[in-house]
């Protein structure tokens, strides 16, 4: 599968003047309070001059996936996937209700049946197959699925200025990482392509692993169900069991992301925590406190005292999804502490 992004004829010159200073890093995002703030703490985090200079191995940002690297609604692109293949499970597999439901993308008698009603639809086709067959499956499923409202690929629907973000921190020597409730073998498919952030670097929910060794070949085999959930508070007990040190940058868009921003911030010296506000109804979907999916309450409460920067989508991008405005979406090296050279 390759993303619309990755094989970008236009060159990082376009984003220079002819002196070879960058015009802007962040031209999809308007001028404002929100880009003025991300742009000063990178601008202090790597002058190595100045009193808040952090060293490259400590220069970290995690990042949300589902609302927050691309979209999520009416559900999440995981769920979507699930509900497809869900669609055709072998007659018994599901209660007649719960295949009505599935068969009708009846979100609301879905979510009535609670956990237990979410985890038959996703073991339909996340339990007994390889990681390597379920990894084709998803990567056959990316380049064929289209968005029930927008009529585009699910990787069409990365926001723009989060790319941008992306690529920005990376060239000034952030290693960027996700840290996301969605499946991690379904997340690591496409996150090289979409964003430039290899599989290594890619933390999530996990389901349950098995070894099989059929014919001599050792395998691993999902056996379905949730072997540790990553939302809310286990975000920061996945980074911390995985990187082993805070980050200093952290962002998300949900009640969910609300304990790894807590936790980001709460460290020592310069932190930044940024969270994305769904604004826009117009060129997106706008949605907070209410919501089912991506719920956003909690954080709006505690930003201000915390000091987070709240980016309100309709008023501080210039776009969602257009990729007219940027160049190429840039890429993490293999090694995470080994970057682009950044310039200090």
């Amino acid at each position: 599968m390759t993303h619309r992004l990755c094989n970008s004829a236009i060159p990082w010159l376009a984003l220079f003047f002819s002196t070879g200073v960058i015009a802007d890093p962040l031209p999809s995002w308007q001028a404002g309070e929100p880009k003025s703030a991300i742009i000063e703490f990178v601008d202090r985090t790597t002058n190595a001059d100045g009193e808040d200079f952090v060293p490259r191995e400590q220069r970290i940002a995690v990042f949300d996936n589902d609302g927050t690297l691309w979209s999520e609604q009416p559900y999440y692109f995981q769920l979507a996937y699930a509900l497809d293949r869900a669609e055709s499970a072998p007659e018994g597999t599901l209660s007649d209700t719960l295949q009505t439901a599935v068969d009708d993308r009846d979100l609301a008698a879905i979510l009535e049946g609670g956990t237990q009603s979410l985890l038959d639809i996703v073991n339909v086709s996340h339990a007994g197959p390889t990681v390597e067959a379920f990894q084709d499956d998803v990567g056959r499923w990316l380049a064929e699925a289209r968005h029930p409202e927008t009529g585009l690929a699910y990787t069409e629907m990365v926001f723009q200025p989060m790319l941008e973000l992306l690529v920005y921190l990376r060239d000034a020597g952030y290693a960027t990482y996700i840290v996301s409730g969605g499946g991690v073998d379904f997340m690591r498919v496409f996150t090289q392509d979409a964003y430039g952030i290899p599989p290594q670097n890619v933390m999530g929910t996990t389901g349950n692993l098995a070894v099989s060794r059929d014919d001599g070949a050792m395998t691993l085999v999902k056996q379905g169900d949730i072997a540790w959930l990553d939302d809310g508070d286990g975000k920061p007990i996945t980074i911390q069991r995985t990187l082993g040190q805070r980050p200093i940058i952290a962002v998300g868009n949900s009640d969910g992301d609300v304990p790894m921003l807590t936790w980001a911030t709460e460290g020592d010296g310069p932190r930044l925590g940024v969270l994305i506000h769904h604004t826009d109804d117009a060129r997106e979907v706008a949605y907070d406190r209410q919501s089912a999916i991506g719920k956003l309450d909690t954080g709006l409460d505690e930003a201000p005292a915390r000091q987070w920067v709240v980016v309100d989508m309709a008023d501080d991008w210039r776009t969602v999804f257009d990729a007219s405005l940027t160049a190429q979406s840039g890429s993490e090296d293999a090694s995470p502490a080994s970057s682009q050279e950044a310039t200090e």
